[in-house]
């Protein structure tokens, strides 16, 4: 695995995994413009969505696809998907008339 290419986060993730082989892990891929060749890769690893030409994908891979792509050399870097939320979440719910 190609550390240099994850992101902290995902790295301290990784560390928590206890099945290699389940797809539970939210990633951020980024590589070069890839061609057919590189979208049949990324497509056996589990990315859906791949076409020719994009450079960001996201998917929810294992940590061993992601050990095999962080080894590929188009691709550029792998983060973690991050939890978002709502920024009021914490005051509850508000509500909201409608005239």
């Amino acid at each position: 695995m190609n550390y240099q290419k994850l992101d902290a986060p995902l790295s301290m993730a990784l560390k928590d995994v206890e099945n290699t082989e389940e797809h539970s892990l939210q990633v951020f891929i980024h590589t070069k413009p890839v061609s057919n060749a590189e979208t049949t890769a990324l497509e056996n690893l589990g990315v859906s969505g791949v076409t020719n030409g994009k450079e960001v994908f996201t998917a929810t891979l294992s940590p061993s696809a992601i050990s095999q792509l962080s080894d590929l050399p188009w691709v550029e870097h792998v983060k973690l998907s991050q939890t978002l939320h709502l920024a009021n979440q914490h005051y509850g719910m508000k509500r909201v008339s409608l005239l």
